[in-house]
């Protein structure tokens, strides 16, 4: 929970001993003055680090190699371990299979379909015989001696005759007609089959696209598989083998996300997020690793930041770029700068039922009291900040402790005629020991400083 400082003893200000053992009705009262008014915020908070990043194993295998150790420091993509894993090349080869596969082409093609009825044969004997038989009935109409008769039968057996091959052609003419309505009909047939064909080759295109999407997908996301069995930093840092630390995990969480490279986005998380059971020290060359086991943790302290939590009633005096004092219990003695870069809008819920908001603070350089540098902290430490949220320079002001809360007023009592006399004071920038006033009060007016709540109106306090 944040605090503001309680009242302390007074400055060096003007006092008026008014009090004896035989005068109790006289109170100490002090003149109200000019000066600078500062008004500070306390809040405890945690040191993180720009950005930490657990690196995940990408699937079940062993550890080839390491190239680092605790404590090294490396560069953004230096590569910090191999990993072993005939499983995730069996899956890219199983993927590229398959990939190859759906890359085959599917297609369907229907030509014209045609018929030809064949034309009867009358069988040749028949043809010789019709034609003899012709032949005989001339022979024999021309024996005839009435030229008047042998006229009429010679007619009557060519008239026949040419019956004969009319009814020959005719039934040719037939058949070519019913073949050319056949290849009319199976014409108009095959088109359709035809464009069902069509469509239906452009059905299966569309799935074996798809089909070919998916597998392409799935070769990609196994080469990404494949290519994180080589671990590589996402950014420069400082290594610590497996899982980070709860609290240097948590700080790092939101930087992390946005800087990871695509190809490494599946390894990293936060230290709250990785599986447990890892630490360091238990990651080497030759032990097996699942998918999702920390192999990395690699924390970027070029910028140290503040978390804080401040409390509910002072969070609205807090802006981006307020400055603050650092002080830490792993630093004894020393005090280190810092100023806010943002306010978060999401409550947390404190202890004893008050709300506090995050504030986030970029950490400065630090020194001891003799000026002489003070080493950078290390992220999961924790510290108290205090935010010097309103500053008033010139500032009418009285001390803290003349400050006295009636219902929902505030007043002080002031010396006017030697008697208290009752005054309503609206405040400004509130001090750990003095405060400013607004209106109420000017300078040079005597105000009680000491028993303020106890006096009443019209006593003596000459």
């Amino acid at each position: 929970m944040t605090s503001r400082r309680g009242i302390v003893p007074l400055l060096a200000v003007l006092l008026a001993a008014g009090c004896t053992s035989s005068e109790p009705q006289k109170a100490p009262v002090a003149v109200v003055t000019r000066t600078t008014v500062s008004e500070v915020v306390e809040a405890p908070a945690t040191v993180g680090a720009r950005a930490t990043a657990t690196l995940t194993a990408p699937a079940s295998g062993t550890v080839a190699r390491l190239y680092v150790q605790d404590g090294d420091t490396v560069k953004k993509g230096q590569i910090l371990a191999r990993i072993s894993s005939p499983q995730a090349r069996q899956q890219l080869s199983a993927a590229r299979k398959a990939d190859r596969q759906a890359a085959r082409p599917v297609s369907f093609s229907g030509g014209p379909v045609s018929v030809r009825l064949p034309r009867p044969r009358l069988p040749s004997s028949l043809d010789a015989h019709v034609a003899r038989s012709f032949a005989q009935a001339r022979k024999a109409a021309r024996s005839i001696g009435d030229r008047a008769a042998r006229a009429r039968l010679l007619a009557a057996i060519d008239a026949a005759d040419k019956r004969q091959r009319a009814q020959r052609r005719a039934l040719g003419e037939v058949l070519d007609g019913l073949t050319r309505s056949l290849d009319q009909t199976l014409s108009q047939v095959s088109g359709q089959v035809s464009a069902g064909m069509s469509g239906l080759s452009a059905s299966m295109a569309s799935l074996r696209a798809a089909s070919r999407s998916q597998t392409r997908a799935a070769v990609h996301a196994a080469e990404q598989t494949v290519d994180a069995l080589v671990v590589r930093a996402p950014f420069g840092g400082v290594v610590t083998l497996g899982g980070a630390s709860p609290a240097a995990g948590a700080a790092g969480l939101g930087a992390l996300v946005s800087q990871l490279p695509a190809g490494l986005a599946g390894q990293a998380g936060a230290a709250a997020a990785a599986p447990a059971g890892r630490s360091g020290g238990t990651i080497a060359t030759g032990v097996p690793v699942a998918a999702g086991d920390p192999i990395v943790t690699v924390t970027d302290v070029s910028v140290l930041t503040l978390s804080a939590d401040v409390d509910e009633t002072d969070v609205l005096l807090v802006r981006r770029g307020t400055p603050a004092e650092v002080e830490f219990d792993a630093v004894t003695g020393a005090t280190y700068t810092g100023s806010v870069t943002g306010v978060g809008v999401t409550p947390k819920e404190g202890a004893t039922g008050g709300g506090s908001y995050p504030v986030r603070l970029r950490l400065g350089r630090g020194a001891y009291d003799d000026g002489s540098a003070a080493p950078a902290p290390k992220p999961g430490m924790s510290a108290v900040v205090r935010l010097a949220v309103r500053r008033s320079e010139n500032a009418t002001a009285v001390p803290a402790s003349a400050i006295v809360t009636s219902g929902r007023e505030t007043i002080v009592w002031a010396v006017r005629g030697g008697r208290a006399e009752r005054r309503v004071v609206r405040l400004g920038a509130q001090g750990d020991a003095v405060v400013e006033i607004l209106s109420g009060v000017s300078p040079g007016e005597r105000v009680v400083v000491k028993g303020a709540d106890a006096v009443r109106p019209g006593q003596s306090l000459s």
